[in-house]
């Protein structure tokens, strides 16, 4: 299916060198907020306490978070939990104060300003649990790309695999990045996005790949350079680059204007990832292929030529 056919071959590698600048200094803008800043961690991973609050009407969310924020927890997390008259609160640790204490003291201000609030749940997450479940999140993300890897490399050649385990790596530093330059909080659901975000780029690489196989395979381009194959096989596959990913943005679009606070940071990173998931692909992975010096060579075997004196194959 194609919405359009490019008929001449767009001149990408061309380029290749001015895009490859554009995402070493983006990459590298990342890395230093990174270095400088760190990540806005939340709950999950610093721990703290999470309480279930019940309303009888729909809360204005904005007067609950001034409540907390008189309470000395400016930065407490507040959203809709299931329907709009339950409240999900999330509030890191307060020394001198146990999850009890302190949701007796949320519900006591919250009650001022509504009648019938009602604690329905109060957990409290240990810093120990939080830095667990960062642990596990990195060595994940270690799984898959070392996973990655092994499988581009068994399905085309080690530098397909290396290319796009750079590529992909790139996409993860720049959303971190991002997420680092703007202090927005880092939660589960944020990781969880960039493990789909890994998924989903080097679905978009493995496609390009295997046409840029099919281009060396074919006779119409035997005579064509690395580069021209290249750009020949980013070419073809612009059509289906554009309907994938278009219709992808469109859901992640959704849950970010419909979604509310649950789902904003999680549809935030996803269109991140989206939108460098196709420049990576494309004008990161694709140069690096072609610099570390892939040939026809490397997907094909070479013919094999019978021997003139004996007939035999050699």
């Amino acid at each position: 299916m194609e919405f359009f056919k490019i008929h001449k071959d767009i001149p990408f590698m061309r380029y290749s060198r001015l895009f490859n600048i554009i995402s070493l200094i983006t990459f590298l803008i990342a890395v230093g907020a990174l270095a400088t800043k760190g990540l806005n961690f939340g709950v999950d991973f610093t721990g703290g306490t999470v309480m279930e609050i019940a309303y009888k009407q729909a809360p204005d969310l904005d007067r609950v978070r001034a409540t907390l924020a008189e309470l000395g927890f400016a930065e407490a997390s507040v959203q809709n939990f299931g329907s709009t008259r339950d409240v999900l609160v999330r509030l890191p640790v307060k020394e001198g104060l146990t999850s009890a204490q302190l949701s007796e003291q949320v519900l006591s201000n919250l009650s001022k300003d509504a009648e019938g609030v009602q604690m329905r749940r109060v957990e409290f997450v240990g810093p120990q649990v939080g830095r667990e479940l960062f642990e596990n999140g990195a060595l994940g993300l270690l799984f898959v790309c070392i996973g990655i890897v092994a499988y581009l490399a068994m399905r085309f050649e080690w530098k397909f695999g290396l290319a796009a385990i750079i590529a992909n790596l790139h996409d993860v530093i720049i959303i971190v990045g991002v997420f680092s330059i703007f202090q927005w909080e880092f939660s589960l659901p944020v990781l969880a996005a960039i493990l789909a975000i890994l998924g989903y780029s080097v679905n978009e690489s493995v496609v390009v790949f295997d046409r840029v196989r099919e281009c060396f395979r074919s006779r119409v381009y035997r005579q064509s350079t690395v580069p021209e194959v290249l750009d020949a096989a980013i070419t073809q596959t612009m059509s289906r680059t554009i309907i994938t990913h278009g219709s992808t943005q469109m859901m992640v679009l959704a849950m970010l204007i419909f979604g509310g606070e649950t789902l904003h940071h999680f549809a935030v990173a996803l269109t991140i990832g989206i939108c460098f998931g196709i420049y990576s692909s494309v004008l990161v992975a694709s140069p690096i292929v072609m610099y570390l010096g892939v040939s026809r060579n490397d997907l094909i075997k070479p013919e094999k030529k019978p021997d003139n004196d004996s007939g035999a194959v050699v």
